[in-house]
């Protein structure tokens, strides 16, 4: 149901209105003036405010502008002792929803309310769809891989069993996302996507479950987080397996109840989230290295999806090129609309590091910078580089082992094998190895302490 806000200076408007939403089910929160109300709105998820014209420290119809300046889909009634037809039509022009005189009519109050929450939804929506077709993609292909997610998607997007989908950086992890949410029961509600990758682990809970003013330096005003914002619709967990062990453990608990307290705050708030994940890890090897919560991956891969490299689905390679050309010419700024069957295998013969997102960006590229009509296979290689010129992958043992590492992990992981090689040269002797080392045995004494060495006799 709807969260209201009453911001009225007077304790009994609010005390009445408070008892008449909740008795239709409605979450109420109230403030006595409007720099709290407005202080509200940006730690509540409000659908509707009820707003007094005359109040202390900032005036109703001030309140009124600044919402919908910064909330233009939150409707707003706006409610006054003393009515007159010019202060009605100034509210109208401000964006008010209605205006109703006191003493309030408690019918007509509740008709409005759910004809404004109405309205809201409404809104939402129409953000939500706009916002999906600027940034939407389909996801385009007829391999056998692609019809099996299709088929996935279409199984699983009307329940709120959550989701964990697995693939390389720039295969399409995202749009099978907003696919599932779009096809689902709550595509008329936010779809909020957190880059875990992006945000560092001291501020990951902060976004996740927002904070408190005060909570942490920094911190000066009360937040809400992304579980929050995404109530009632879906929560993309993008790259989560980057997420430190401390983050995974409150998320699972999160997920597990659908409860969580901000950072700085013993409040505990209910969320109604369907929460899908991606990682381009291999997520069992981070299990097994003891990076990630067995517990959390059984209850995020209730129904997997993988999302197969483009090398693996090359028939899709030609649908993908007329699909992003088609896109092109919708911007009006391309010379060339077709490649040569010579170009077209060329490209069918590249294997696409960086998959989608690179076959997108190089049709980009090669459409605005050819001079061709048609494409030739010469300049097909020319803005990709000719497979045979591109220099051979240096295969480096020592980089491999520590690639999916973090740099800290990776640092102590060396330093453990630096000094197990010192120890076992010098015969597990703690001076030679220490001077070896170019350290005092005090230190080195140390370190065998933190990374859990054995010395042998």
């Amino acid at each position: 149901m709807a969260n209201i806000l009453v911001i009225d200076d007077e304790p009994g408007i609010r005390t009445v209105l408070r008892d008449i939403f909740e008795d239709e089910s409605y979450t109420v929160f109230d403030a006595g003036d409007g720099i709290q109300g407005l202080d509200m709105l940006k730690s509540e998820v409000i659908h509707l405010v009820v707003l007094d014209v005359w109040l202390p420290n900032i005036g109703g119809i001030d309140v009124l502008k600044k919402i919908k300046e910064e909330y233009p889909e939150i409707e707003v009634i706006i409610i006054s002792g003393h009515a007159n037809i010019d202060l009605a039509v100034k509210a109208v022009k401000f964006g008010a929803f209605d205006f109703l005189e006191k003493p309030l009519s408690l019918d007509k109050i509740l008709t409005l309310a759910r004809n404004a929450i109405a309205m809201n939804a409404l809104k939402t929506e129409n953000k939500q769809l706009k916002s999906s077709y600027i940034s939407e993609e389909k996801m385009i292909g007829d391999s056998e891989a692609i019809r099996q997610i299709k088929q996935t998607i279409d199984q699983s997007a009307a329940s709120d069993a959550k989701i964990l989908i697995t693939g390389d950086n720039g295969t399409g992890k995202e749009l099978v996302a907003r696919a599932i949410h779009r096809k689902s029961r709550r595509s008329s509600q936010p779809f909020i996507e957190v880059n875990c990758a992006a945000i560092p682990d001291t501020l990951i809970e902060s976004e996740l479950f927002g904070h408190e003013k005060g909570a942490f330096t920094g911190a000066l005003a009360t937040r809400k987080g992304k579980f929050e914002s995404a109530d009632g619709g879906t929560l993309f967990l993008d790259e989560v397996a980057d997420m430190s062990l401390s983050a995974q453990a409150k998320v699972l608990r999160v997920i597990q109840e659908m409860r969580f307290e901000r950072v700085g705050s013993e409040e505990t708030r209910s969320v109604d989230v369907r929460v899908i994940a991606a990682t381009n890890k291999d997520i069992q090897r981070e299990i097994s290295a003891g990076k990630f919560r067995e517990d959390l991956y059984f209850r995020l891969n209730v129904v997997p999806i993988h999302v197969p490299p483009l090398a693996e689905r090359s028939e899709d390679i030609p649908m993908l090129i007329e699909h992003f050309i088609d896109q092109m010419k919708n911007n009006g700024n391309i010379t060339a609309s077709k490649f040569s069957d010579g170009a077209m295998a060329f490209l069918l013969e590249y294997s696409w590091p960086g998959n989608v997102r690179e076959l997108k960006n190089y049709i980009e590229r090669v459409t605005i910078m050819s001079e061709e009509d048609i494409i030739s296979r010469e300049t097909a290689e020319k803005f990709l580089g000719p497979a045979d010129d591109k220099p051979e992958k240096i295969s480096n043992p020592l980089i491999e082992k520590f690639s999916n590492m973090k740099l800290s992990e990776a640092r102590d992981e060396f330093e453990r094998m630096l000094l197990l090689h010192k120890l076992e040269e010098n015969e597990y002797n703690i001076t030679k190895a220490a001077q070896s080392l170019g350290i005092y045995p005090s230190n080195l004494h140390g370190k065998i302490k933190k990374f859990d060495i054995e010395i042998k006799k």
